[in-house]
């Protein structure tokens, strides 16, 4: 994997749990007990946080998203957190050589990047590095745009003034938070630092009606995607749909399981679990025409053959006490539109201990670069609707040909061994 590419060309894995916590924020108070203890939840201490573990699983940079409903004084105390507990690995400076255009993953190893409002330029920035910025603080005008109840059609705009610590401002560098008005707003006056966050509902009109300039977007700016307020049970959404048009970040609640995490912690299986992904060439290429609603002439179509021989100690179904699911396995392909179809086997009664299916299913996937495969294994039952239980899901191009084994995870992610499924893959 070429981590030395620029960072807009990466997939980056991206979680979004702070929706749950944003009450402990408004009107810049934090309640740090009630804080602390849906923290504990993702074993997360609040003072005992380690660098070791940060970059433990991969080298490469972690990107803060900061939900910020501060005052200016408690911003100026997130300030001095963040560069206690980070230290040099708090990215505080313009790296030499990427001074006017964002650096490769590579070369930002071991660095935390701070997204938030920013106030000024990175050169402004670099001037005031080493100054004594407590107490400095400066107003941002934001735009909201809010309906007019009785009239659906008519968006009354509101500007309110967001008041920012210079302290926090200026730990803010590559990864401005800058709201996001158009596509030619971007292309006109967007700076190379400056980011998009786009609400779900948005975002998946302009991906239907415009994919073409969403995905130029996507080229110049680090693009997120995030959960529409309505989601007040923390859902989520399927984010297939906005890989395609090569957003980076996707932003979900990691803390409900199902089928867009599946999805989410099976794509990120590819290039070793690092957190980054190289975009497909046709979402790179600025001469790339592609568009995932329409039919794809230049792509590199494969057909995938999965012969799904049997299950090896199959999870026991929860109304059942001995291991006799009624067991069935559907696969699923997800990418671009065309591209998503399933199949099932028959039903094997009463045995989820070695269930033999010995069946063929063959799919023909028009742009594989994007394509995710579900293996689901379910215990069917009519009247209640079908039971799940367990699940694996990865990158088409990520399986090997040949016999292989499929390890088997619950609605929670966790590992189901030794249940799994024996098959043979080909793909041409």
């Amino acid at each position: 994997m070429m981590f030395h590419e620029n960072f807009l060309n990466f997939f980056v894995l991206h979680t979004w749990f702070l929706s749950m916590i944003r009450d402990d924020f408004k009107g810049g108070k934090i309640n740090l007990e009630k804080t602390q203890k849906l923290l504990e939840k993702f074993n997360i201490r609040c003072n005992d946080i380690h660098m070791k573990y940060i970059f433990k699983t991969s080298d490469y940079p972690v990107v803060l998203s900061l939900e910020n409903h501060c005052s200016p004084a408690q911003q100026e105390v997130m300030a001095d957190s963040l560069q206690s507990v980070f230290g040099d690995s708090l990215l505080s400076d313009t790296l030499d050589d990427f001074l006017d255009e964002l650096p490769s993953p590579e070369a930002l190893k071991f660095k935390i990047l701070v997204r938030n409002k920013k106030i000024g330029t990175l050169r402004e920035t670099h001037e005031r590095k080493g100054c004594d910025k407590h107490g400095q603080v400066e107003e941002l005008k934001d735009t909201e745009s809010k309906r007019v109840v009785g009239i659906p059609l008519f968006r009354k705009k509101r500007v309110r003034k967001v008041k920012i610590a210079m302290a926090l401002s200026d730990l803010v560098i590559y990864t401005k938070a800058e709201k996001f008005r158009s596509f030619d707003h971007s292309r006109l006056y967007q700076q190379f630092n400056e980011s998009n966050s786009i609400g779900e509902t948005q975002a998946r009109k302009l991906s239907k009606l415009r994919a073409n300039e969403f995905i130029l977007h996507t080229r110049k700016f680090i693009t997120r995607v995030y959960p529409k307020a309505t989601r007040a049970d923390s859902s989520n959404f399927n984010p297939q749909e906005f890989w395609n048009i090569g957003c980076q970040m996707v932003a979900l609640n990691f803390q409900t399981p199902g089928l867009p995490m599946d999805l989410q912690n099976g794509k990120f299986l590819d290039n070793g679990n690092s957190g980054y992904i190289l975009k497909p060439h046709f979402l790179r290429d600025t001469n790339s025409k592609f568009n995932p609603n329409k039919a794809v002439y230049d792509s590199n179509p494969i057909t995938l053959t999965i012969r799904l021989i049997s299950g090896i100690q199959l999870p026991p179904s929860s109304h059942s006490s001995s291991n006799k699911a009624d067991t069935l396995v559907i696969i699923e392909i997800f990418g671009v539109p065309n591209d998503q179809m399933k199949q099932q086997t028959r039903v094997i009664k009463k045995n989820a201990f070695s269930p033999r299916w010995n069946e063929t299913f063959t799919f023909i996937i028009q742009v594989p670069e994007l394509a995710m495969i579900r293996f689901v294994v379910e215990n069917q039952s009519l009247l209640a609707g079908n039971e799940f239980l367990g699940q694996y899901t990865l990158p088409v191009l990520c399986m090997s040909k040949g016999y292989r084994r499929v390890p088997l995870f619950s609605k929670m992610g966790e590992s189901l061994e030794p249940a799994s499924l024996f098959v043979y893959i080909w793909y041409i």
